[in-house]
């Protein structure tokens, strides 16, 4: 394998990770938004800024939440 094609392997894995990532996040905006209605504009800010593992606490948390202030707790 030549360096270039490492580079786009690498390349392409990256931005499969990345979009996975972008995903999750917009999928916790929607449940929230669906759940608790209309988001401080703050929230989706937050979540597209948090690491993968922050987002997937928080989808946790937000199958039992009561309210918003308890998903980000």
């Amino acid at each position: 394998m030549t360096t270039a094609e490492m580079l786009r392997t690498e390349g392409r894995t990256k931005g499969r990770a990345e979009g996975r990532a972008e995903g999750r996040a917009e999928a916790l905006v929607q449940v929230l938004t669906v759940k608790f209605g209309p988001l401080p504009e703050s929230v989706p800010e937050t979540v597209h800024r948090a690491s993968g593992d922050q987002v997937q606490a928080w989808t946790a948390r937000a199958v039992t939440a009561e309210t918003l202030d308890q998903v980000f707790a």
